[in-house]
């Protein structure tokens, strides 16, 4: 009988990915997408289209980051355009979510519990990312020891795991397992700042990023960008 786990899903490349490297490994996965006052809040209806594809259920959790602001996802602030990698490559980007990862782990341990899941899934990545200090495996041990240490069935001895199986991947690699394992990229989103269509814009980091690594991958882009995008 397979295990119960959690995989937080946002619609993106590589949280579909480890959506299907889960599966994969004999999970029975339960998806969980949040929106939390994102600007590309289109992101969500990936997930649905993913999780669907993937015969996973989805439960969708509401919560209103913006109230917190400090971001170019959350706040009126722009979106960082056209940046080169040398300057991806430095400092902490401001779309950057002042504690998101912590929260969206949060709420993954809270369905966990409920769900009678041990396992969780999330798929932060350290090699090809922007810098965000939550996406880094330090990050990960310490929240997966609070877990042991803050939930019920943690002191019944029961053991929480929190899996990053993308850490240390570069986003070639990634695109590479999940072609391996039958990923349909195209319905996936990775932008920033889509447009209402939900095209993508081909200039933020993320896109610049996950177009880089299909080209570093030999792998065909389905992503569908805005017209005039590079």
């Amino acid at each position: 009988m397979s295990r119960k786990a959690v995989v937080l899903l946002s619609g993106g490349l590589d949280s579909t990915t480890v959506l299907a490297m889960a599966r994969a490994r004999g999970f029975s996965p339960v998806c969980l997408a949040v929106a939390y006052g994102q600007r590309h809040a289109v992101e969500l209806e990936r997930a649905r289209k993913v999780a669907q594809a993937m015969g996973a259920p989805l439960r969708l959790v509401h919560m209103d980051l913006r109230a917190v602001g400090g971001s170019a996802l959350t706040a009126d602030i722009e979106v960082p355009k056209d940046r080169p990698a040398e300057e991806m490559a430095h400092g902490i980007p401001v779309t950057y979510v002042p504690a998101r990862n912590t929260l969206l782990l949060a709420l993954a341990l809270g369905l966990a519990e409920v769900e009678g899941a041990t396992d969780i899934f999330i798929g932060v990545n350290a090699v090809d990312y922007s810098g965000y200090p939550d996406c880094r495996p330090e990050f990960i041990h310490e929240f997966e020891r609070l877990a042991n240490l803050a939930t019920r069935a943690g002191v019944e001895g029961q053991h929480f795991t929190v899996h990053a199986p993308l850490s240390g991947l570069t986003k070639a690699d990634i695109i590479r397992e999940g072609v391996r394992l039958g990923v349909d990229y195209s319905l996936t989103l990775s932008c920033y700042d889509p447009d209402p269509q939900g095209r993508a814009c081909g200039r933020c980091d993320s896109c610049q990023l996950r177009r880089k690594g299909f080209t570093e991958a030999g792998v065909p882009d389905p992503t569908v960008y805005v017209e005039g995008a590079p």
